[in-house]
């Protein structure tokens, strides 16, 4: 049929025309929901490129400080954000097998401070001078993670335009001020001060 005719046949159920074979003579169109078409397009493409997940590894000891442990739960929580799982380690050394229970303190603070985007698989439990656990990340909490992220990146994007305006606004104004004074000087000059004459002779008192 000609393209018209399909229109009204596609807005009739209120569908879509979509062109799906532009090549061949003459092109291929079809009615249907180009909504929900591209939709499960989408989720095609997204199983393709889905992310294989990962067994990483992050080691601790039982004395590492504050600051390194930041720096290790940020490389974990990146892991768990990209879906990847976390073994999460405690090394132990020579007498510090007598104090096994630091590194399960250690471990549940781990956990503690991953908050909720961390689940756990495995249980800590020791393998000779380890003790170790496996975490995994729950999808909610990452997708919830996530789209804050992304809504706080967009307000700071944001901000910096904002202010620009602000600032370009308050240099304007002195210049107005500026403009403002220079025409009353000389509104003042050209009509000079009220009572005033030119000649210096009419301020004379007349003698008798």
């Amino acid at each position: 049929m000609t393209p018209e005719d399909a229109l009204v046949l596609a807005r009739e159920g209120g569908l879509d025309l979509v062109e799906v074979a532009a090549t061949s003579r003459p092109p291929v169109c079809r009615i249907m929901d180009y909504g929900k078409f591209k939709y499960e397009q989408k989720k095609k493409n997204a199983s393709k490129k889905s992310h294989s997940a990962t067994l990483k590894e992050v080691k601790l000891r039982p004395g590492t400080d504050q600051h390194d442990l930041n720096f290790k739960l940020n490389n974990a929580r990146k892991f768990l954000m990209e879906g990847d799982k976390v073994k999460v380690t405690v090394m132990f050394r020579g007498r510090e097998m007598v104090h096994t229970y630091r590194g399960r303190e250690q471990l549940n603070a781990v956990l503690a401070q991953l908050g909720p985007i961390a689940k756990l698989e495995s249980s800590p439990r020791m393998e000779g001078r380890f003790m170790s656990m496996i975490l995994v990340a729950d999808r909610e909490a990452v997708a919830e993670a996530k789209r804050a992220e992304d809504e706080a990146a967009a307000e700071s994007a944001a901000v910096p335009e904002v202010e620009a305006k602000a600032d370009t606004k308050v240099k304007a104004e002195p210049k107005a001020e500026a403009e403002s004074t220079e025409g009353e000087v000389e509104k003042d000059s050209e009509q000079g001060t009220p009572g005033a004459t030119d000649d210096p002779s009419e301020d004379l008192t007349p003698t008798a």
